[in-house]
């Protein structure tokens, strides 16, 4: 596995747990500290940091300390990397399916020229 494989597996993990995509979520709005974000959840503090430090190894979110205060921030980079390759799989099967759909209109166009039915 590549190194950007691995990458974009870390991506799709971190949005696999609900409670990391509300906090990816909350970071739209703008940065936030760790308290006002760990505030919103009724998870203990280590836990609700276990989430924080998967978002960071999958790089959507960047944390920086100011004295006592740790704010994160989204970084949306490997959303949009994500999110085209969601894109990209979509068209693959949506192409799959109306091909499908061609070919079981063809049969049943053939079955009425046969008598069949």
């Amino acid at each position: 596995m590549t190194t950007s494989q691995t990458a974009f597996d870390h991506t799709f993990i971190a949005l696999a747990d609900p409670t990391r995509r509300s906090v990816i979520e909350m970071l739209t709005q703008g940065p936030q500290s760790v308290s006002e974000l760990a505030r919103r959840f009724t998870l203990a503090l280590p836990t609700f940091m276990s989430h924080l430090r998967i978002l960071e190894r999958a790089g959507l979110v960047k944390t920086r300390k100011a004295g006592r205060v740790r704010t994160c921030t989204l970084d949306a980079t490997k959303l949009t990397a994500a999110e085209d390759w969601m894109h990209r799989q979509r068209q693959l099967w949506e192409t799959r399916l109306d091909q499908m759909d061609d070919y079981v209109k063809q049969l049943q166009e053939e079955e009425k020229k046969s008598g069949r039915k």
